[in-house]
């Protein structure tokens, strides 16, 4: 197990904590391997490279929106902060998490 990457998980859910809505269908994408790379974690970038959490939204915010099938979602867990990960990133760490039940329609807010 990772202490390391509970600690960035909590680091992107501390970031965004008042823009969070656990159930949203607006999302965000937060790059984990770039996140890691900002807290100084340098082992964890490549490993993390291609790995996104979704951050649901409260709102939408500005710019594009690309409308997502929920299903794209399977095998993801969601934290109590709302983040969700890909299941291998979860299992990596140590921190409690349960199956991300997205909407069946999702979008993005890039």
């Amino acid at each position: 197990m990772n202490k390391k990457i509970d600690f960035v998980i909590n680091a992107i859910g501390d970031t965004h904590r008042d823009n969070i809505s656990v159930d949203s269908r607006h999302y965000m994408e937060v790059n984990i391997g770039k996140a890691a790379e900002k807290l100084g974690f340098a082992d964890l970038v490549d490993k993390y490279r291609g790995a996104y959490a979704i951050v649901p939204l409260k709102r939408p915010v500005p710019g594009m929106k690309v409308r997502i099938d929920g299903r794209t979602f399977v095998n993801y867990k969601q934290y109590d902060s709302g983040v969700a990960v890909p299941g291998y990133v979860a299992r990596d760490g140590e921190l409690p998490h349960k199956v991300y039940a997205p909407n069946h329609s999702m979008i993005l807010n890039a």
